[in-house]
């Protein structure tokens, strides 16, 4: 997989895309991410890349053409599954989006900044809008290493253990419940002995009823569509 970056900030980027997980994935192969700085696209003498909006108001927004120039230029060498744009006036980004988005071969993220970006940007290169949720935050260099993230730790070979990524939170509509390490006793506190009991069907069983117990107490719009579905 191949993911390009543009950014007004791109400094922002450059440390949570090279430690961890995802600085792994591109160390053995898995993914290729590259980033590029808007102001190198402007035809402004002083590389400005935003304006006052139209009819007045607070804030600045992004001119449409640093945004046009560059992703031209990487359209044309390559083709893109997506151009993505973290907005919060989008619909929400949710596990079932990590997964289809994992099986692309090459996704374009554009982050916004300043009041956003205008409109026709919007309107004629991207191809799916996606939020983190109901609050606002400077840019959307945020939201995009979020989604990265979550959609780079699904690739084939990321994580260590295959099966991880299966397991997580909001897979099967059901968050996960507690997990435990060693020691077996910490502090008077005890792991539960099923977990230690080698019984893989008890395991097996008590797992899903703590996620089944945790999705209803925190999640209950969750619970309710787990229980609708056909199990």
């Amino acid at each position: 997989m191949r993911i390009d970056i543009i950014s007004a900030v791109p400094q922002v980027l450059h440390s949570p895309l090279h430690n961890s997980i995802v600085g792994n994935a591109q160390d053995n192969g898995s993914v290729e991410i590259h980033i590029h700085d808007l102001r190198d696209y402007s035809e402004d003498k002083h590389n400005k890349v935003d304006d006052y909006p139209y009819g007045g108001g607070a804030g600045m927004v992004l001119t449409p053409q640093p945004i046009f120039s560059c992703i031209e230029a990487l359209q044309a060498e390559r083709d893109y599954d997506e151009i993505i744009f973290p907005a919060p006036d989008a619909k929400p980004f949710k596990q079932q989006q990590a997964n289809e988005l994992s099986l692309k071969g090459n996704i374009l993220f554009l982050c916004g900044h300043y009041k956003g970006v205008d409109q026709r940007v919007r309107d004629t290169l991207i191809t799916r809008e996606y939020s983190l949720g109901d609050f606002v935050l400077s840019g959307g260099e945020l939201p995009a290493l979020a989604m990265i993230d979550a959609i780079v730790r699904l690739l084939p070979g990321v994580l260590g253990d295959s099966e991880s990524a299966l397991t997580d939170s909001f897979q099967h509509n059901l968050l996960e419940g507690p997990v435990y390490t060693r020691p077996a006793e910490f502090k008077g506190m005890k792991v539960p002995d099923v977990l230690r009991s080698g019984d893989h069907k008890k395991v097996k069983q008590w797992r899903h009823k703590q996620s089944l117990k945790r999705t209803k107490e925190v999640r209950p719009d969750l619970f309710e569509k787990f229980r609708n579905e056909d199990h």
